[in-house]
């Protein structure tokens, strides 16, 4: 009998047939390709099967589609779609106005100190999210709140702004204003500087105004641009969650709730991760017809 030692070259030779130009692109991808699979595939998977079920645990049992007839059925959700979708329609074309009109204002070879303006205005979309929520509910405080303070010196009453459902509604928008308007102001900035000159030359010899250079040249030029930042700003705000859980809790009278906040809600407060997993499903899909259909309707 004879026995036979793998020699060392072998050994490493044998490894290294593993590692070949056509797996190389393969073993690099996979560490992210498992970090998809463990952290975004499998919690979307298990969520799906958690809308299918109730209880909580051992205890959780196969419900089928109730959650989903409970969904339909429920006030509260249509309640919390309303307030998104009524908050999505006012915020977003000012917030965009806003920031389209920033750019310009950066983007004018006349404003000194451009640079320290563009840091000015992009500062606000950096603040943590429950900072500033914080922050605006001691501004928006009806008593001794900040803005109260210098409407009264015009002779204005003080204003609930956030006990009264509309006032707290419009809390909102300008909280997101303030925090957003920012973000979107810079990636028109880079759209406009990306423009070629040449085209506002010529139009100029041409003879064309201020006006007609900026609905002829500008608004089609920055068309992508204006098209992601309302699919990305529509996305981000029927997402909404920060703003009202910290400032208004959803009050008052429920006027300020939000899908998402309502989702926190049953899953962290109720515990009833059957019908929050339902929701987030729900939420989902209005996320992508939103975007499929601005998308679509963008494209012609």
């Amino acid at each position: 009998m004879t026995f036979t030692l793998s020699r060392p070259r072998e050994r490493a030779r044998t490894r290294q047939s593993y590692v070949t130009r056509r797996n190389i692109p393969y073993l690099l991808i996979m560490p992210a390709l498992l970090g998809f699979l463990v952290f975004k595939a499998y919690p979307i998977i298990a969520a799906m099967y958690i809308s299918l079920t109730t209880g909580a645990g051992a205890a959780r049992s196969f419900v089928g589609l109730d959650n989903y007839v409970r969904l339909v059925n429920d006030p509260l959700f249509w309640t919390s779609l309303w307030n998104t979708g009524l908050i999505l329609v006012v915020q977003v074309p000012i917030m965009l106005l806003f920031a389209l009109l920033l750019s310009l204002g950066l983007n004018s070879p006349l404003v000194r100190l451009r640079g320290l303006w563009r840091l000015g205005v992009f500062m606000p979309s950096l603040t943590g999210l429950v900072a500033y929520g914080v922050m605006f509910s001691v501004i928006l405080r009806k008593d001794a709140g900040l803005l109260n303070w210098l409407l009264g010196l015009f002779g204005v009453t003080p204003i609930d702004w956030l006990g009264s459902p509309f006032w707290a509604r419009i809390s909102i928008v300008i909280a997101l204003t303030w925090h957003y308007t920012g973000y979107n102001a810079v990636i028109y900035l880079a759209g406009l500087q990306s423009i070629p000159k040449e085209l506002y030359e010529a139009a100029m010899v041409d003879g064309a105004g201020a006006a007609r250079r900026f609905w002829s040249i500008t608004v089609p030029q920055l068309r992508p641009i204006l098209a992601l930042t309302v699919v990305l700003s529509t996305i981000g705000t029927l997402q909404l969650f920060d703003e009202p859980f910290v400032l208004t809790g959803g009050g008052p009278d429920n006027s300020t709730l939000t899908i998402s906040l309502y989702l926190y809600q049953n899953g962290f407060r109720y515990f009833d991760f059957g019908y929050a997993a339902a929701i987030a499903y729900a939420l989902t899909l209005i996320v992508a017809v939103f975007g499929i259909a601005q998308m679509r309707l963008q494209k012609k």
